[in-house]
């Protein structure tokens, strides 16, 4: 199995200055790279503090002069908010800059509050038809002289300028939840991204079997297929239990951002109160030391193992959480020192 790490900057007070937050996000690249990580994953999202990432590509190309075997991939880029040719344009450059580094996970996005500032009257049905069409047409605009016309996007004979470095350009995956975006991954030879959230074991089940069942139908040539999680590796039983009640609190957050219902000022969305927060059973800290990948090393090892034997190709440690950075960096190292020996 593959380790990778799924990481942004995350700003939660106005004391957090943004310069502060590219730093630790480089810190926490360099670790991943040292420590024998496969890539690192970073997506993008706009005008929300919450998870600061306006273009993956720039931060991806940042990372670039930090590291130097990390491959380095979009997690995701919101296909409704590219034009095709501007994606693969982009996606290639990224690719020539980082010496043919770039993996090039696609979604069609979740939250609302975007969708109203970006592309206002869209929704997700329509982001995933938009995904549809452009995703498959970024291989024949890095081949070159492709010309479309479709439902979303018409335009005569183009080529990706430049193109990229790598062979066939980088590899692409879809994040996928329901079974007809794992059957549209892997009719078109896309890798697929699934996340459960925060709802445990069963739910990973459930993204293995649809993703077995696409590959059954298609019965075309496996492609990856990763997963992303909440990880935490605690140095004791009660370093468990404070990342479980933070990992509450960030699902609490996670949950108001995506209801876009509370106000915002200053990319900051209104503070939760304690009430509220307790009020939300669904995400208790009970639930997080449940069903997230969160404990001390051999507790870790041990749920990790079982998403192996499920047949899961890539793990990706989600390290967002509203920790502080030194908290962070400690559950990393112990992650590359303890845990990811034992899948040597």
């Amino acid at each position: 199995m593959d380790f990778s790490l799924f990481a942004h900057m995350e700003r939660i007070t106005p004391q957090q200055t943004h310069r502060s937050l590219r730093d630790e996000l480089i810190s926490l690249a360099k670790m991943a790279d040292s420590g024998g990580m496969r890539a690192i994953w970073t997506g993008e999202h706009h005008g929300m503090d919450f998870t600061i990432a306006p273009n993956p590509f720039l931060t991806l190309v940042d990372l670039s002069h930090h590291t130097k075997n990390l491959r380095l991939g979009t997690g995701t880029v919101v296909a409704p908010f590219w034009h095709p040719i501007k994606l693969a344009g982009e996606a290639a450059a990224a690719d020539l800059i980082t010496d043919g580094r770039i993996e090039l996970g696609i979604a069609r996005g979740a939250y609302s509050y975007e969708y109203e500032r970006l592309h206002p009257g869209l929704d997700a049905w329509e982001a995933g038809q938009r995904m549809r069409e452009t995703a498959p047409l970024l291989r024949p605009l890095w081949e070159g002289d492709c010309a479309h016309d479709g439902e979303f996007f018409q335009f005569p004979s183009t080529t990706s300028a430049p193109k990229p470095l790598q062979l066939d350009g980088p590899p692409i995956w879809i994040a996928a939840r329901d079974i007809n975006s794992h059957s549209f991954g892997v009719e078109n030879g896309f890798n697929i991204q699934v996340t459960p959230l925060w709802q445990g074991m069963g739910e990973i089940k459930s993204l293995m079997e649809k993703f077995n069942e696409a590959c059954t139908a298609h019965n075309s040539p496996r492609p990856k297929i990763m997963l992303l999680h909440h990880t935490y590796v605690a140095s004791d039983d009660a370093d468990t239990a404070q990342a479980a009640k933070d990992l509450s609190q960030f699902y609490n957050y996670f949950g108001a951002w995506f209801k876009n219902q509370r106000p915002v000022h200053q990319g900051l969305i209104e503070t939760l109160s304690e009430d509220e927060m307790a009020a939300n059973t669904m995400m208790s800290p009970e639930n997080m030391q449940r069903d997230l990948t969160i404990g001390t090393a051999q507790e870790v090892i041990d749920q990790i193992k079982r998403y192996e034997d499920l047949g899961y190709d890539e793990y990706a440690f989600w390290i967002d959480s509203g920790m502080d950075f030194a908290r962070k960096r400690a559950s990393l190292a112990r992650f590359i020192d303890d845990v990811m020996p034992a899948f040597a």
